[in-house]
């Protein structure tokens, strides 16, 4: 978008705040950079140039607004609409691979030359992979200073800077202010009172409808992995470092999250899986667009604008728990996990109470006893055929899978549909068109709303509405009573 200067000034000129994120301004007379929706006076069309991403705006020598922080906008929508090359490799860099791995292990992963990921990163973000990792790092760096009483020494490594000068001068570089300033500036109650407990707000593009979102999650929440708890959605967290406990909790213009980090390194891979967990990088003002244009999902829309698709923190655990809930109610579907939790999760302590283990991993689950688990033969077989390809690597999900190999390779595991592939596209992988046509509340749905209720002729009627189809499947699902389309009080 940051070419169509025409588009860029106008959003500008009216602080429309759904471009945050989309592109950035760059002052040529004050050389800060800010986001669309800056409260300061616009500055003239002349004094403007655009850019695609902060790290474009700090390599160009421009430094963040200290008023409207563009560095806190929320992620471009455009990394988790598209499947090719340019966003698997934003979706790994949010995940903090080139800092644990380097631009090595970034193209290793995504099955490139470092050259040609550069080479196209740059074409597209304006900055390479160690810009756009340097400028995270940064944003990480800031959250530390301002949220928590850790010593700056521990701030600047826990942001994955390699030295305390590297950390010093890029801070400075970035936000024009020193690490202690950061935090003298910083609101006094932003601090968390708990040691050891990060807070924070997790912004998002508005309309944002919380019910289904955190009704799905309370709804389907394994015991001693998840939990819902005085407003707030609860969970155990596996991280590269660690391990950790998020609490999010829904307000009306930002998700209040409070981390609680084994290792504060995993800062930003936390945050990065939690907004991705709660979609909150979506766009919903194109995807409601789109779906009102159908007459019949105009109401379901004008209802309860902003639903977003609710997914998960770790693609391996939803692809286990998927195959335990095919064909069973949700609660025999939380027994199931909850009893696989017991026996192979990672035990952890929780200071609140009320979570107690990670969900296991799948080299943990390869050695479970089929005979011990009381589902149907074939299910046993889909699931111990699942666990042992994640667990030798056959099968790869991830932020950098692509979306329809690895539908395809879903498909050829035995036990394994349309239903399940899709629902994994959907909720795991991230894929926004992913559809069910063979699910029996869509199907209820649609047959309510005067919609083709046969699988084949709804994904005919549905093929207006790509590429959200799996927004779509939000709309009508929630037309059913089903506590995953609630609130929990």
């Amino acid at each position: 978008m940051h070419t169509d200067t025409e588009r860029c000034v106008r959003a500008v000129q009216s602080k429309d705040a759904r471009f945050d994120g989309w592109f950035y301004t760059a002052v040529l007379t004050t050389g800060i950079y800010c986001r669309p929706s800056c409260p300061a006076v616009p500055p003239k069309p002349a004094h403007m140039v655009f850019h695609p991403s902060a790290a474009a705006c700090q390599q160009a020598g421009f430094r963040a607004c200290k008023r409207c922080r563009p560095d806190t906008s929320p992620g471009s929508p455009e990394w988790n609409v598209r499947a090719d090359l340019v966003a698997r490799a934003m979706r790994l860099i949010a995940d903090g691979v080139v800092d644990r791995e380097g631009v090595s292990g970034l193209a290793a992963r995504l099955g490139y030359s470092t050259r040609q990921i550069e080479r196209q990163v740059r074409a597209e973000l304006g900055a390479g992979p160690l810009a756009l990792a340097r400028a995270q790092r940064a944003r990480t760096a800031r959250l530390l200073a301002e949220t928590t009483d850790l010593p700056m020494a521990d701030v600047a490594f826990a942001a994955g800077f390699s030295s305390i000068r590297t950390f010093n001068d890029t801070v400075r570089e970035v936000f024009a202010l020193s690490p202690s300033e950061l935090r003298t500036r910083a609101p006094k109650h932003a601090a968390s009172g708990t040691p050891g407990v990060i807070t924070l707000r997790l912004p998002f593009r508005a309309p944002l409808h919380p019910d289904n979102l955190f009704g799905h999650l309370a709804a389907t929440a394994v015991p001693g992995v998840e939990e819902w708890r005085d407003g707030a959605y609860r969970r155990t967290l596996r991280l590269p470092y660690g391990h950790g406990i998020v609490a999010l909790a829904p307000r009306p213009d930002q998700i209040a999250c409070r981390l609680a980090l084994s290792d504060p390194r995993d800062l930003t891979v936390a945050i990065s899986r939690c907004r991705r967990l709660l979609d909150l990088d979506a766009d919903p003002v194109a995807v409601d667009e789109q779906l009102r244009a159908d007459p019949a999902l105009t109401p379901l829309v004008d209802k309860a604008p902003g639903r977003r698709v609710p997914r998960t923190v770790d693609e391996a655990e939803f692809a286990v728990r998927a195959v335990l809930g095919q064909q069973v109610s949700t609660a025999a579907a939380r027994t199931h996990a909850a009893r696989l939790v017991t026996a192979h999760g990672t035990p952890v302590d929780d200071p609140e109470g009320g979570l107690t283990h990670l969900f296991p991993t799948p080299q943990e689950l390869a050695a479970l006893d089929p005979d011990a688990l009381a589902m149907p033969r074939t299910r046993r077989t889909t699931l111990t055929t699942l666990v042992r390809r994640l667990a030798d690597g056959g099968l790869r999900l991830g932020a950098d899978s692509d979306w329809q190999e690895t539908r395809a390779a879903l498909l050829a595991l035995p036990g394994f549909g349309p239903w399940t592939a899709d629902v994994i596209a959907m909720r795991a992988l991230g894929d926004p068109d992913a559809f069910l046509p063979t699910d029996l509340g869509v199907r209820r749905a649609a047959d309510a709303l005067g919609l083709p209720s046969t699988p084949s002729a709804l994904t005919t009627r549905a093929a207006a509405w790509r590429p959200w189809r799996a927004y779509a499947v939000q709309y009508l699902w929630a037309t059913d009573s089903h506590p995953i389309n609630v609130l929990p009080a």
